[in-house]
């Protein structure tokens, strides 16, 4: 006799649980956008191509003027998509957050991912019918409107906080994080294979935005009739102090936890007047570098697409392909680096290592000249991930479960308006010295990844004077 026929309700437990997990939307989401994004790249690449082409059948032009208008273009497309994309959110998605705290924890995924599905479908019927490029545009307003990434990110954080304890909770985020990075690096390394199934104009694209739609169809039926919202978990028991030794949750935050700091004014010495430094203080710093090192990302993400299509790289369509897969292999290390680094160092040292990864690799690739050098910059790019991650986590040590859906949304939306911000003017900026230097925003991310080591620093040093001051005993 099987343990499920000894407890019949166990094998019903055990499916529960697992209808719990928020992974394989997380999953399949991801292959969805990255599917996606290298699509919409292709396509939109494919239609200004198309048009140059015809604009000068009658007076040819030099092929690097062709190739300059050609990015231009594209720019200006990625520009308008951008703030669409970026702005639209603001509309909704708190409100999607609100909603979620208060009635069901499932609405802003399910909502999100509704807008997900049809912005997808905007682009296969692009493909299929061969509309304008500015039909994209409504497609990314309709995906704004139902919440967008932020409010999808909100709740799989909000789901994934409250299903884990707190000891373990960051753990958790950091796995969601990893198939995240997982499923993006499948999807890409296809992607150019999948947008070759069907040469010629007319078809070009269509397998490929089709696989997309049929992810995104899956994320959301899954959630929608599969996925349950799992019970709240207790706080970590009081009597004996956890620290969390996988993440970047040792020591400092840890002892941020207002519980602990309950605790700990009573059993330690209080906090010399002046000394110790509220928690709002530290958030507050966090955000700033948080904030800063997101300008210095996404004016990076947004602009490598088109330095891959420009020369001296000059790459095909599966070449982009593996390009994009090989920055969501930064999920993997990161997660590994902070499963090394964390027995050993402290979150903020987590943080400013992660900050010197990235800008060290974004200056190197504003060098590059070939093939090679670009996968060496985006392998010292390897812990890159790591500084949002850990700062995300600290954050959520501060809040309290009925206000996870506003805090995350709020600090997502904050970081998204930042992006729309940096997006528009990064690649204003690439168009202006593309032809002088091609390198310069990268130069530039370079410059803002180090210049947020400064906020940090500061927690750093903070935090240790109030370990010192305070005799708050940290393992």
């Amino acid at each position: 006799m099987g343990p499920e026929a000894a407890c019949p309700g166990r094998g019903l437990l055990s499916s529960l649980q697992v209808r719990t997990w928020i992974e394989p939307v997380v999953a399949s989401t991801q292959v969805a956008a990255s599917l996606y994004e290298a699509g919409l790249l292709l396509v939109v690449k494919a239609s200004f191509g198309a048009g140059a082409s015809s604009n000068h059948s009658t007076s040819p032009s030099p092929r690097d003027a062709l190739e300059d208008q050609q990015q231009r273009a594209i720019s200006n497309f990625y520009i308008v998509y951008n703030l669409v994309v970026g702005l639209t959110p603001l509309l909704s998605a708190y409100g999607l957050g609100w909603l979620s705290d208060r009635y069901h924890r499932k609405i802003s995924i399910c909502v999100s991912l509704l807008g997900f599905l049809l912005s997808r479908l905007g682009l296969l019927l692009k493909v299929l019918l061969d509309w304008p490029v500015e039909v994209l545009y409504g497609a990314a307003a309709i995906n704004g409107l139902c919440g967008g990434f932020s409010a999808f990110w909100s709740g799989v954080m909000a789901l994934g906080s409250l299903g884990s304890p707190e000891g373990r909770r960051s753990v958790r985020l950091i796995l969601i994080d990893l198939i995240l990075g997982v499923a993006g690096f499948c999807g890409s390394m296809a992607s150019g294979h999948l947008f070759k199934q069907m040469p010629g104009h007319s078809g070009q694209g269509l397998v490929l935005t089709a696989c997309s739609v049929s992810w995104a169809a899956f994320a959301l039926f899954y959630s929608l009739l599969v996925l349950k919202v799992p019970e709240s978990v207790a706080r970590s028991s009081r009597a004996v102090p956890v620290v969390d030794t996988v993440s970047g949750t040792v020591g400092t935050y840890r002892a941020l936890d207002p519980d602990q700091l309950d605790k700990q004014s009573v059993v330690g010495h209080p906090p010399a007047p002046g000394k110790a430094q509220p928690p709002r203080t530290i958030i507050a710093l966090l955000f700033v570098g948080a904030v800063v090192y997101d300008l210095a990302v996404v004016g990076t993400v947004d602009v490598m697409p088109l330095f891959m299509l420009r020369e001296p790289l000059s790459w095909n369509q599966v070449q982009v392909g593996y390009g994009m897969a090989a920055g969501y292999t930064v999920f993997i290390t990161s997660f590994l680096g902070v499963l090394v680094f964390s027995r050993c160092f402290q979150d903020t040292t987590m943080i400013m290592i992660g900050m010197v990864s990235f800008g060290s690799g974004a200056l190197l690739l504003a060098f590059v000249k070939e093939t090679y050098m670009f996968y060496i910059a985006r392998a010292v790019m390897l812990f890159a991930l790591i500084p949002i991650t850990t700062i995300r986590s600290a954050m959520s040590k501060l809040m309290k479960g009925s206000s996870y859906g506003k805090v995350f949304v709020i600090l997502q939306l904050s970081l998204t308006l930042t992006g729309v911000v940096t997006s528009t003017v990064y690649n204003k900026i690439y168009q202006l010295t593309m032809e002088k230097f091609v390198g310069t925003c990268f130069a530039l991310s370079s410059f803002l990844s180090f210049l947020a080591i400064i906020p940090i620093g500061i927690v750093a040093y903070k935090q240790a004077s109030w370990l010192q001051y305070g005799d708050i005993t940290v393992t």
